[in-house]
């Protein structure tokens, strides 16, 4: 070859050369001036839409409320297993280049374009792949669009690389990453595939999360765990290679199965999803309007609160700093409660524990001798008719088919087509696959026992535990702020908390004999729940109230009337709508256990009613404070009453209907409380406290007419009691949350009293601890 064509060959080639790196660099600094580079500000705070987290009082984080599952955490935060992890598998010169690896992109050129190697991967450094998040290519078009998204991709990460750390870009991956299964960085993928938090992942559940991150689905370990594992031993042999585990170390971790924790973290999971649902529903309240209102009493309750109380309605009355709402499901909000974790996992289990294993297996039994199931068989056929039409019209079967235009005849036969379906069991999965007409799973679901339960403390007023049903996924009604049923025997107290604050005492006698009143032109005399024998016979009203009389309740009504007592109730925080009637004291108003746990706790507290309050405080996605919270409190009843009710409950735990406490149970200490049980067994309570903590539970089902036929198995003391006795069980055996058994109602300073009434007490408390005898009403 002549020298002169060697010479043109060369010019051409550094000219094209040349030609080529000026190309680039005038791409790059079009990019640079022209794209839609993000800034500093935005590359700190990407959109990417935050779940807001729900933070107990412990410290756990509860629940969240999200679009994307996705909460942030710290670099101290992280498991240095998946730091180790991720730069082993994604990027094993990480801590080396600036932002692009151009080793790695020169392997890949050569043994991916030229040896058509694809296991070689792309070449992208984490850098890279933080910045990818920011850039999403879906309908990318054309090569042109995607050489151009990829150019400013190199750039965000150059960018990345010179304005953060390391240790800063690690944690902004983390955070970013997505890993299936509505798990968005890697606080929630550990919760969701292990549940724990980042800091507590071990080596082969880092490896398992890491190995997820290119392809989410494929190496899911729940849906593909053979896969999963083989993903998982190939990162713990990319840990080994570069030096984060020895070779003896990986070769036992490889042995270590897939052990998961796997639970999709939607709206229907996590711990609280009752609470969860009722802080939204409060914070995403409106300014109460009367016509939304049947009762007047109800709309005053709600218009009192968004006068009062600064979180209900709080997302309507607050805005950001540029004019627009916040939104709990993409701000990042940090809302911290007043929930013990610990406390709202053991009244979880205590409801599932009755519940599931115990009283719906009896009710079960106790359906087999009904004509109409699950209805009782004094129910007459046109009101099983109107409440089968009603819950079809609730339903979304009936919703979509109204929609889409189907008459009202096709939707009804509808329900009569056996279809495949999944329903609700307490079974260890949850649920069954079956396949039923949907009129019988109407009746499938009538049939399951609801519950409701809360625990609120004494003084402040803060709710450490709250269950509004069997099941969030299946129940979405909650029963504790939304339902109201009767009351039963649980109102009494508020009638004996008149008579003692009238001048009455524990020790007080009257003759036990029924009471009838005079209503119009007829009269009514309340049914007596007391044997033979105790008719006629003077007895006190500890007695009267250990034994739930209603004779005794009666003749306290006639002492003070029904008006006064709904004063006293009135006072004692009860807003919702109350008939003055002489049947109230037997329980006849329909009241929600909210209201109910929170005017019984006013007996511990010392006769001041607090309001129930479950948010301290709001912060933003930065840690800064939006709003702190107290609540509302007022002398209700003196210091006195209060102690003369705590003594006269006693009576019921130590001797009366409340003994299983005692005796099945075994929980000592000072326990007051009170069952209640509704006509026909409809509704069982039982709400009871101690020094420091005040708790309730309400069990029925869905109608009124879905109940036990006999009082033993449907009295307050058999369905509702059990579960405040397990949650109590589990609460003092934690050692950590400290309950004393031995705390003591403390009398009012300087009173002394003798409340044994003769001693009786004492002895009637002995025996009942001795009897498995219980009392029912």
């Amino acid at each position: 070859m002549k020298d002169t064509t060697r010479k043109k060959i060369l010019r051409w080639f550094w000219g094209l050369f040349a030609a080529g790196v000026s190309s680039v660099i005038l791409l790059l600094a079009a990019v640079w001036v022209f794209a839609d580079i993000p800034s500093f500000e935005e590359l700190e705070n990407p959109d990417s839409k935050l779940a807001t987290q729900v933070i107990s009082a412990d410290g756990e984080v509860i629940t969240t409320f999200h679009i994307e599952n996705r909460s942030y955490v710290n670099y101290e935060d992280l498991s240095p297993n998946i730091v180790h992890a991720a730069v082993a598998t994604e990027d094993e010169r990480f801590y080396r280049h600036s932002g692009i690896d151009f080793e790695s992109l020169a392997r890949v050129l050569v043994k991916t374009l030229l040896s058509s190697d694809s296991s070689q991967g792309g070449g992208s450094t984490i850098t890279q792949q933080l910045a990818k998040t920011l850039y999403p290519r879906e309908d990318v078009g054309s090569p042109f669009k995607m050489v151009w998204i990829k150019l400013k991709e190199w750039i965000t990460a150059v960018k990345l690389e010179r304005n953060y750390t390391k240790d800063e870009i690690m944690t902004m991956y983390m955070n970013q990453i997505f890993f299936g299964s509505n798990a968005y960085g890697i606080k929630a993928a550990a919760q969701t595939f292990f549940g724990k938090n980042p800091i507590d992942l071990t080596v082969e559940e880092a490896a398992t999360l890491v190995g997820m991150v290119n392809k989410p689905t494929r190496y899911n370990p729940a849906i593909n765990p053979d896969k999963s594992l083989a993903r998982r031993n190939l990162v713990i042999s990319r840990m080994e290679k570069n030096g984060f585990l020895t070779a003896h170390e990986r070769d036992s971790i490889q042995q270590i199965p897939i052990n998961l924790s796997y639970q999709i973290q939607d709206h229907n999971a996590g711990l609280g999803p009752y609470f969860r649902d009722m802080l939204r529903r409060t914070m995403n309240a409106r300014k109460p309007k009367r016509s939304s209102y049947n009762q007047y009493e109800d709309y005053k309750v709600d218009s009192l609160l968004w006068a009062d109380d600064q979180l209900y309605g709080w997302l309507n009355k607050n805005k950001k700093a540029d004019g627009t709402s916040y939104n709990l499901d993409k701000d990042g909000l940090r809302i911290y409660t007043t929930i013990d974790s610990r406390m709202q996992r053991y009244a979880e289990e205590a409801v599932a524990e009755h519940l599931g294993k115990d009283l719906q297996k009896s009710f079960w039994r106790d359906l087999r001798w009904k004509t109409h199931k699950p209805f009782s068989n004094d129910v007459d056929q046109k009101t099983i008719d109107q409440l089968m039409k009603q819950a079809r019209r609730w339903s979304d079967r009936y919703r979509i088919m109204k929609e889409n235009g189907a008459s009202e005849s096709e939707i009804v036969k509808s329900f009569d087509v056996p279809v495949k379906m999944r329903v609700f069991s307490w079974n260890r999965k949850g649920y069954i696959d079956t396949t039923m007409t949907p009129n019988d799973s109407i009746r499938y679901y009538k049939s399951h026992l609801r519950a409701a339960f809360m625990a609120i403390e004494p003084e402040t007023g803060h709710i450490k535990a709250y269950v509004g049903g069997p099941n969030y996924r299946y129940f979405k009604y909650d029963n504790v702020r939304q339902g109201k049923r009767q009351v039963g025997s649980t109102i009494k107290p508020f009638l004996y908390t008149l008579a003692m604050q009238e001048g009455m005492s524990p020790c007080d006698k009257v003759v036990n004999v029924p009471q009838t009143f005079m209503v119009g032109d007829t009269t009514w005399t309340p049914k007596s729940t007391d044997k033979d024998e105790w008719i006629g016979q003077t007895v006190t009203l500890k007695w009267g109230l250990t034994k739930s009389s209603n004779n005794i309740s009666a003749y306290l009504m006639k002492q003070y009337g029904p008006h006064a007592m709904v004063e006293m109730m009135r006072k004692m925080g009860v807003g919702c709508y109350l008939d003055p009637v002489n049947s109230l004291c037997v329980g006849s108003a329909d009241i929600t256990v909210y209201e109910m746990v929170a005017a019984y706790n006013t007996f511990p507290s010392k006769g001041v009613f607090v309001s129930p309050m479950f948010v301290t405080r709001i912060e933003d996605n930065m840690g800064n404070v939006l709003g702190e919270f107290s609540n509302r409190s007022q002398e209700a009843i003196s210091e006195y009453t209060a102690y003369l009710m705590a003594n006269l409950m006693q009576g019921v735990v130590n001797s009366g209907t409340g003994v299983r406490l005692r005796a099945k149970y075994g929980l000592t200490g000072e326990i007051a409380g009170k069952t209640g049980t509704t006509n026909d067994q409809s509704d069982g309570w039982f709400i009871g406290y101690t020094p420091s903590l005040t708790a309730g539970v309400w069990v029925g089902a869905e109608d009124r007419q879905v109940h036990f036929e006999s009082l033993s198995l449907g009295g307050g003391s058999n369905m509702a009691l059990p579960i405040w006795g397990l949650f109590m069980q589990k609460c003092r055996k934690d050692q950590s949350l400290k309950m004393d058994p031995n705390e003591v109602f403390m009398a009012p300073a300087g009173v002394t009293l003798n409340l044994d009434c003769d001693g009786s007490d004492a002895d009637a408390a002995v025996k009942a601890e001795e009897s498995t005898d219980y009392f029912f009403e």
